[in-house]
């Protein structure tokens, strides 16, 4: 059984869905705010951690420092549940107009990673979050959690 990041279209794939995303997230009023500050290469790190969290390379785990790294850029924002949501509804907005897979069975394994991951941002921004350092990156698979630890 492929990854989902083969699935989804890999690379490629991951590349167009957070351009457009964050494009649509910039003229977001509920969202532009938190990401008036997003460097230009905000999306290609969004990717390749999507990437990698979907079973591709490690490319963020070696370029950018893992999922401490990712935790660390929530760390005091004070995420709100509206926020949450608006950001999960872009990107499965932009999911379908970047042509990331209908099927189901991706869809229901991708949007479980999508409303997990989001979650986990919301609780990493609230005061007196600290990172752990050897967190391991989250794998995800099909239909249920990779859990998070890389098998063997």
């Amino acid at each position: 059984m492929p990854s989902l990041y083969v699935w989804a279209g890999g690379a490629e794939a991951l590349a167009r869905l957070t351009e457009r995303f964050y494009e649509r997230v910039r003229a977001d009023a509920l969202l532009g705010p938190v990401f008036e500050r997003m460097s230009a290469a905000h999306p290609t790190h969004v990717a390749h951690f999507l990437g990698e969290v979907l079973g591709g390379p490690p490319r963020y785990s070696g370029e950018r420092g893992g999922h401490p790294e990712m935790v660390r850029h929530h760390l005091g924002r004070h995420l709100t549940e509206a926020q949450r949501r608006r950001w999960t509804e872009l990107l499965l907005d932009c999911a379908d107009e970047v042509k990331l897979p209908e099927d189901p069975e991706f869809r229901s394994a991708f949007v479980a990673y999508v409303e997990w991951g989001s979650r986990l941002a919301v609780i990493n921004s609230r005061e007196g979050v600290s990172v752990d350092l050897e967190a391991p990156m989250p794998v995800w698979g099909w239909g249920v959690p990779g859990g998070p630890y890389r098998p063997g």
